[in-house]
């Protein structure tokens, strides 16, 4: 884990008098996965690279063939490598699982005509989102309508979309969240599973997913990173203890 895939450098964003990101230095090493934790409000989703900058730069990829430029752009972050899940659900209700994966394999290979033709039909497209679905745990719910998969599953579908086009870096913004104990253990067991291939940004209010995941944490308190470290020096951290995660860590 030598090289850097992401960092973003004195990151400063405002909404009016309130500043969300307050100077925020950050880089994330190819391979690990590198959770962002803080109370409600602190800057995590700002500081994975999910909103434009006031000031401040963000830099993916390799230190000799990346651009300096703000991720925020979807097209910006996808040529890079880039792909994020929101803590808002994002799928197709009414399509299937296996098409909602299928129309992500599709926008990864390019723009085609063949949006004319039912993408259940193109096994270019199918097969390829079949296997997807098998690795996150929903082959068997393929043929159901998202919107009538369980929340959990959703979840798990909505990282499919995200894995369909295969992304060198993964944001992911609080995808236990609205969880219950049993979606959050089988989401954990999938993202455990991901880690050992993908490059993982995993903002988090579970504490359990993050000290079970994490390779390293950082820990932003009012728009500031306050440390970043081992999930063990994060424990450790008497400033990090005081001010999120309490007296009792």
């Amino acid at each position: 884990m030598e090289n850097s895939l992401l960092e973003v450098k004195g990151l400063h964003k405002g909404f009016g008098a309130l500043k969300a990101t307050d100077g925020v230095d950050l880089e994330v090493l190819e391979g690990e996965t590198h959770a962002i934790i803080g109370p409600n409000g602190a800057g995590k989703t700002t500081s994975s690279a999910s909103l434009p900058a006031t000031c401040g730069r963000t830099r993916a990829g390799s230190a000799s063939a990346a651009r300096t430029s703000p991720l925020c752009r979807p097209r910006s972050a996808a040529r890079r490598g880039l792909a994020r899940s929101f803590q808002i659900t994002s799928v197709y209700p009414e399509f299937s699982a296996l098409e909602n994966v299928a129309l992500a394999v599709q926008a990864q290979a390019g723009h085609s005509f063949r949006f004319w033709k039912p993408a259940r039909g193109d096994a270019s497209l199918t097969e390829p989102a079949r296997h997807i679905l098998d690795e996150v745990g929903l082959s068997e719910k393929q043929n159901m309508a998202a919107g009538n998969l369980a929340h959990g599953e959703q979840r798990q579908l909505e990282v499919a979309m995200v894995l369909a086009t295969r992304p060198r870096l993964l944001l992911l913004d609080e995808p236990m969240a609205g969880m219950g104990h049993e979606e959050s253990q089988r989401m954990i067991a999938l993202l455990a599973a991901l880690k050992r291939r993908q490059t993982i940004v995993l903002v988090e209010h579970d504490m359990d997913a993050v000290f079970r995941l994490a390779d390293r944490i950082s820990v932003l308190v009012y728009g500031r990173i306050i440390a970043t470290g081992s999930p063990e020096q994060i424990r450790m951290n008497e400033e990090v203890r005081k001010a999120y995660l309490g007296e009792d860590a």
